[in-house]
């Protein structure tokens, strides 16, 4: 147990998927794993435990923004073990190829600022994903027929964003989608010797406008999260 995870020794499993909305994990839990045990609902962060084909999952919920991520991979880390830590969440388009429902692979995730910040100081850190977990995730996306893209993504640290100027430049420089953790989640995992990737699913799109409703998204995220479950035991 420690101070925002609430599982017992043991009940993690190695591998551990991260979306941001503990409903979410929920819902992935109870749709994709056999037998899911709630393991973890500190402060309303749900977590559970399961089987996917033979081989035990943990789904723990991340929470919104690189600060939250950060002290849920360092528990799941240091204190339980985790071994191969992939996120599964949304994320907004930002390239005009990239579509709503489209799956993002993230090979690299540029940032602003994030916790680890502090760490490097004056060296601009890339935060990159694991090589295997990325290739095999290509090939599940493949297999099943996603609208993929793989390179970089841009890690937010603020949702409401007022830096038109610097999305300008992202997408200038092909970012091909902005979420609000990933690139905290690869730097740990460098840090510790742990596999990381993020699956994600673009639910709207910065340039369009365009956003995916409410009750199609369920079904558009199942896909992500077969493909992270197919490329962690690939």
């Amino acid at each position: 147990m420690t101070i925002h995870i609430g599982a017992a020794k043991g009940d993690i499993a190695e591998t551990v998927l991260m979306p941001g909305d503990p409903y979410r994990a929920k819902w992935a839990a109870e749709t994709f794993l056999e037998n899911p045990k709630l393991i973890n609902e500190v402060r309303g962060m749900l977590g559970y435990t399961g089987t996917w084909n033979g081989h035990q999952v943990t789904i723990q919920g991340s929470g919104m923004g690189m600060p939250s991520l950060s002290i849920y991979a360092n528990e799941l880390i240091r204190d339980y073990g985790a071994k191969t830590l992939i996120r599964i969440g949304s994320c907004g388009g930002m390239q005009d190829k990239v579509k709503v429902r489209d799956v993002i692979l993230a090979m690299t995730a540029s940032t602003v600022n994030s916790p680890s910040s502090g760490i490097f100081r004056e060296l601009n850190y890339a935060p990159c994903a694991d090589w295997g977990l990325l290739q095999a995730a290509a090939q599940a996306a493949a297999k099943h027929g996603a609208a993929t893209h793989i390179g970089g993504i841009y890690s937010s640290d603020v949702f409401y964003d007022e830096r038109p100027d610097l999305n300008e430049q992202m997408v200038r420089h092909g970012i091909l989608g902005v979420e609000m953790e990933a690139a905290e989640l690869y730097t740990l995992a460098a840090r510790y010797g742990c596999r990381a990737l993020a699956v994600l699913t673009v639910s709207d799109h910065l340039g369009t406008g365009e956003a995916l409703p409410s009750d199609q998204r369920e079904r558009s995220f199942g896909e992500m999260v077969e493909i992270a479950l197919e490329a962690a035991f690939s």
